[in-house]
Parts: structure tokens; C-alpha cells; sequence
């Protein structure tokens, strides 16, 4: 049953799919040795990592380090790191309802406390495209935008106007003139950049999301799905065993990073 309704969904949204090989869909390009706890990578294919005991490093495509931030427990446990613009990095601290802004040499800009703009439970934040931040406050129930002061800059409608069952997104993505929010229960929700809603995917129960210029990525049962938003061609890869035993594992900008005990392996996807 649940593989007749997926079925039928892609057939409604005029979406293909294609099947690869493990074993031709990924080659090896480098590894990054080291112990870290998690990573994000930028448009520019620097990296983000977090090491075993709290530094915050910047690597370079070719493996030179750039920059390193000694403070990431300055706020309490990290949530995530939002790099979408790589001369802007966000920290946000989801139990202390507090974001850092870093520059591109990772020094700290500023620091924003949602609860002194009345914004109390945030799951996610993304940079706009204005260099702005995204959230999606979950008491209001509307995605906002607020400046690096924490200015309240333009919203949404209220969502419980716009859906029968709300989102509660645990992460935002802002591009090509479309912000993304997804939640893993109820797949991607699109809106402009005017906060009007424009679409919906029904991709559920992926991991490691992530959407570039051109494909939105994401993980789900020991594969890897990439969706071209310009042809809606689903593409799904199954994993090798090389794979194994991760404790992350993201795709972009064509390529795939998995982060193992011992480092990063990173892999281009064909």
C-alpha cells in the first residue's frame, strides 16, 4: 500500500525516477583525517568541523585550514551551522534560543537572543538570501525574517490558515528564489520569498538534508535521493558498504562527505 501511494504521488507531480549502481554512482576523491563530531560544507567546498573538544574549524577545497573558532560552547550546545553564505557562518543554539554570526575568518560578529524579540521556540534557521535569517517560530506559527538586530523584518500568514495539519520544520533552506522548510513527517514546503506558499514534496523521513541550485538531497533507508528541481527526476542511489558505520553523512555540490570516527571520506557522485 505504502509503495501504491508513492507511486501515485510521483505520478501527480510528474516526477521520474532513476535507479543507480553503488558501485559505478560514487568515486573517491580524498579523505580529511581527524576526530570530529559533525560538518557542514558551503557552495564553495569549505568545511565546517566540529572537533572533539569544541573548536570550530574552516577548511579549504584543497584541504588547507582557513580559520578556527575556539569558542562553540560560548551559548551552550550547538544545534546546527547554517553556511549558506560563506562570508556570514550561523551558530544557533536551539535551547538557549541564541544564534552567533561569524564572519568568514570566524570571529563573532554578533549575537542574537530570540527571547528578547518574543520568539521562543525556533527549531531551525537558515540565512536569506538578502543575508538576512529565516526561522519558523512555532508559537505564532509563521515562517519570519528578522535582521542581524533581530528586527522582525516581514512573516507569514499564520500556517494553521494555510494547512489542516502544521509543519514543525527542522530545517530551512533559502535558494534560487524559494525557501524550503522541511519536516521529516510531512516532506518540503515551498514558499517565495514574499512568505506566500507555492508547493509541496512529499519526500519523508529523509536525513541530511540538503538543497543546491539544482538538486535537493537527502538520505533515507541506507540511500541517497537527489531530486532535480528543473527536469523533477527522482534519483535514488543505494549506498555501498564502504558507508558503513557513519556518524554523518551529506551530499552537495555533487559530491558526497561521510564522517567516520577517523575523518572524512568524500566521495563525487556520477
Amino acid at each position: 500500500m505504502k509503495r501504491l501511494k508513492a507511486i501515485l504521488f510521483l505520478l501527480c507531480f510528474n516526477i521520474s525516477v532513476t535507479y543507480s549502481q553503488s558501485d559505478s554512482a560514487f568515486s573517491f576523491l580524498k579523505s580529511i583525517r581527524g576526530n570530529y563530531v559533525d560538518f557542514s560544507v558551503d557552495n564553495l567546498d569549505n568545511i565546517y568541523l566540529i572537533t572533539d573538544n569544541n573548536q570550530l574549524k574552516k577548511i579549504d577545497g584543497n584541504g588547507d585550514s582557513v580559520a578556527v573558532f575556539n569558542d562553540v560552547k560560548r551559548y551552550g550546545t550547538l544545534s546546527s551551522i547554517d553556511v549558506t553564505n560563506p562570508l556570514k557562518i550561523l551558530l544557533y543554539y536551539k535551547n538557549f534560543a541564541t544564534v552567533a554570526i561569524l564572519d568568514r575568518f570566524l570571529n563573532v560578529r554578533t549575537a542574537i537572543n530570540f527571547r528578547k524579540q518574543n520568539i521562543f521556540t525556533v527549531q531551525s534557521i537558515a540565512t536569506s538570501y538578502d543575508n538576512n535569517i529565516w526561522l519558523f517560530d512555532e508559537q505564532d506559527y509563521k515562517l519570519k525574517k528578522i535582521d542581524e538586530d533581530g528586527k522582525l523584518l516581514q512573516e507569514s500568514t499564520d500556517f494553521r490558515m494555510l494547512f489542516d495539519s502544521v509543519p514543525s520544520p527542522t530545517q530551512i533552506t533559502d535558494k534560487e528564489n524559494f525557501v524550503y522548510l522541511y519536516d521529516p513527517e510531512k516532506g518540503f514546503y515551498v514558499f517565495d520569498y514574499y512568505g506566500s506558499f507555492k508547493n509541496r514534496l512529499s519526500f519523508l523521513n529523509w536525513t541530511n538534508v540538503a538543497v543546491s541550485e539544482k538538486n535537493m538531497y537527502g538520505f533515507s533507508n541506507n540511500k541517497l535521493y537527489s531530486y532535480e528541481l528543473n527536469s523533477f527526476v527522482l534519483k535514488e542511489y543505494k549506498l555501498p558498504p564502504i558507508f558503513k558505520n557513519y556518524i554523518a553523512v551529506k551530499a552537495i555540490n555533487g559530491k558526497v562527505y561521510v564522517l567516520k570516527y577517523d575523518g572524512i571520506d568524500i566521495y563525487k557522485v556520477r
